[in-house]
């Protein structure tokens, strides 16, 4: 059973491959680090085996976990993050210890009570692995929950396998960096932009080079990189990440979007198109409007059962200036202008999440005193500068 199974699995890499023949150089398919099974499997023979990973974790059709149970690996433990193992939980919503009922191994939440392996855990595990799908975002606690993975397997000296996969919005750098001293959290845990450029293999080089993990410890890193990505790649998420990041489009808007989880406006969580458009009860002179609702992905949203009043972002702008905007505050500055007018909300437009979200203090100070996004943004022009000099010797695909 298990030699049929790695036969089919190389089989489906041997027609992957026959397919990016057909294709130009520039349109070569990628083969993410997970599909490269052949390059880590030797690392997992004879060892008790962790592994921090969700729904996106696919090789084909299958899930990662089950491939490895199938090619006889001993998985001791199955970490969870934000949204669960199978990847069902709402935003923030909480994810707790189970059994896996596909392969009856345990399931233990890294994310709410506990935000990494304990030490007792950990001593129980001979390697990890990481194999989630990020969206390049430093807000998205996906990469979070990598780096406390990081601080266990140095505390433990237990070495560590990331299973590389493209960054969607790997092309482009913005934002302000972390106020690392005031504003960090678990959305927001090293001091990095907003919108970073970097893939999770990338940032476990940039992790441990820069000592951003406790106590300046080192975690012993093989990154199984991808295959035929460069940043320039328009890569398509196969899987939504996340419940609320439903299509590229979403994944796309987010950067500019998130922040208005740190605000009263709600940004589509109820509706169809979470992250893909704005608006509010009581914001006036806009054609398009929608009703927040309670759904499972989105059970307590902003202007929840409430007729809204916004903006539309399904159809336009075109990528190509989502992706020149960058990260960007002027659909948090139109809100909050609009808002003001009509109801003079001031302070208590925000929440106390936005900083966190946003990662400095200045720029919520600056939109209540009235200035433009494009005013916000030169703040942080020469800090993406220097990160992006800064980053350079940990990149580890083509610009």
């Amino acid at each position: 059973m298990k030699k049929m199974f790695f036969t089919q699995v190389l089989f489906c890499v041997c027609l992957s491959i026959s397919a990016c023949c057909t294709q130009s150089k520039q349109e070569a398919q990628v083969i993410v680090g997970a599909e490269q099974i052949d390059e880590y499997l030797p690392l997992l023979q004879n060892k008790r085996v962790g592994i921090l990973t969700n729904h996106t974790a696919m090789i084909g059709n299958t899930h990662l976990v089950d491939s490895l149970v199938s090619l006889g690996v001993d998985i001791q433990t199955i970490f969870a993050p934000e949204h669960g193992f199978r990847g069902a939980v709402s935003a923030g919503g909480y994810v707790g210890d189970e059994i896996d009922p596909d392969t009856g191994i345990s399931i233990v939440s890294i994310y709410g009570a506990r935000n990494m392996p304990t030490d007792s855990m950990m001593q129980q595990l001979d390697v990890m692995i990481y194999d989630i799908q990020d969206v390049g975002l430093r807000f998205y606690t996906y990469m979070t929950s990598m780096y406390y993975l990081m601080e266990a397997c140095a505390r433990n000296q237990v070495p560590l396998i990331l299973l590389d996969r493209p960054n969607p919005n790997g092309h482009y750098v913005d934002g302000p960096l972390l106020d690392i001293e005031n504003h960090r959290s678990f959305v927001g845990i090293i001091p990095v932009p907003v919108v970073h450029g970097m893939t999770l293999g990338e940032l476990t080089g940039m992790i441990n080079g820069e000592n951003w993990l406790k106590d300046n410890l080192q975690c012993d890193v093989t990154v199984i990189k991808c295959k035929n990505y460069t940043h320039q790649t328009l890569y398509h998420v196969p899987i939504p990440p996340s419940p609320n990041l439903p299509n590229d489009r979403s994944i796309y808007l987010y950067p500019a979007l998130c922040p208005f989880e740190g605000s009263v406006v709600s940004l589509g969580r109820g509706t169809d198109w979470p992250f893909q458009i704005y608006g509010h009860s009581e914001m006036t002179g806009y054609d398009f409007s929608f009703t927040p609702l309670s759904v499972p992905a989105a059970p307590r949203s902003p202007q929840l059962n409430l007729l809204c009043h916004g903006v539309d972002l399904r159809t336009g702008p075109s990528n190509e200036e989502i992706f020149a905007d960058g990260f960007t505050l002027k659909y948090i500055v139109d809100a909050y202008q609009n808002l003001n007018n009509a109801t003079q909300i001031g302070e208590a437009f925000f929440r106390s999440s936005f900083e966190r979200l946003v990662g400095v203090s200045y720029a919520r100070t600056m939109i209540l005193e009235g200035k433009s996004a494009d005013e916000i943004k030169e703040l942080w022009k020469e800090d993406v500068e220097q990160f992006i000099k800064d980053r350079k010797p940990y990149l580890l695909y083509p610009l």
